[in-house]
């Protein structure tokens, strides 16, 4: 019963945090099996990245069939992002204590504050008024970025993959967000798939609770999203950022 309730808990902050900001199952996930059900870090991360690629996945289809999201750039960014996370994790892997475990929380806190206090309204009209041009380039160059960020790192991916849609790219936010579930379910199933491989197979009541959780609350947040007004959504966004990283930092120091 205790390991329901975990799972539940751990799914529905997941599965919020992939719907509406295109969030990183493993930032929620990994620390509360962890810290509650004592599991081997290794195995955490494959039982949270294994629960991204449903709720990315669903989530991706959500906001597609809404017309909230650009595949032709998200598959090059995506490109870039998976050749320079590889990049960025052999560079870590030479430096001592280059580890930053955490980034992604710290980084999920105070983008949730900064969705309330200055919220993304950059319109459809504008956020296609760029070049397809200088979209593909700034796709690559960004892409690369946060790909060696994340592999240096080992988190972040889907918090930096919003911040640089967002800001960098100028996408207003549903976008921002589609675009962002649809690169993370590639991405969340090379990074299962290794782990399983490598690790073999976790905790199956784990892994199967973890993914039914997550995959039902991203689709809830992911359609309550595409039906929210911009100002709504960048305050819903705030809110469950904000709340899922002061909670996790709490998991991270106080469990």
């Amino acid at each position: 019963m205790f390991t329901l309730i975990i799972c539940f808990l751990a799914g529905m902050g997941a599965g919020l945090g992939t719907g509406f900001a295109g969030m990183s199952a493993a930032a929620v996930i990994s620390p509360m099996l962890i810290t509650f059900l004592e599991l081997d870090a290794y195995e955490a991360v494959g039982i949270a990245l294994a629960s991204d690629v449903l709720a990315s996945a669903v989530s991706a289809y959500t906001y597609g069939k809404n017309k909230n999201l650009d595949i032709q750039n998200g598959l090059v960014m995506m490109g870039a992002v998976l050749a320079f996370t590889l990049a960025g994790s052999w560079v870590a892997s030479q430096v001592p204590n280059a580890a930053m475990g955490s980034f992604s929380v710290f980084m999920t806190f105070l983008l949730g504050i900064k969705f309330i206090l200055k919220p993304v309204m950059t319109t459809r009209e504008s956020m296609n008024g760029v070049s397809r041009k200088k979209r593909v380039i700034q796709s690559v160059a960004g892409g690369t970025a946060v790909g060696f960020i994340c592999g240096f790192v080992g988190a972040g991916g889907g918090m930096m993959m919003l911040l640089l849609l967002t800001g960098f790219l100028g996408y207003e936010l549903k976008t921002a967000v589609g675009t962002s579930v649809f690169i993370m379910a590639f991405t969340a199933f090379t990074g299962a798939a290794g782990h399983f491989a490598i690790g073999g197979m976790p905790d199956l009541w784990c892994l199967l609770l973890c993914v039914a959780f997550t995959l039902l609350w991203a689709r809830i947040a992911a359609k309550f999203a595409n039906r929210a007004s911009a100002v709504t959504l960048n305050r819903a966004t705030g809110v469950v950022l904000t709340l899922l990283g002061a909670a996790i930092l709490a998991v991270k120091y106080l469990g």
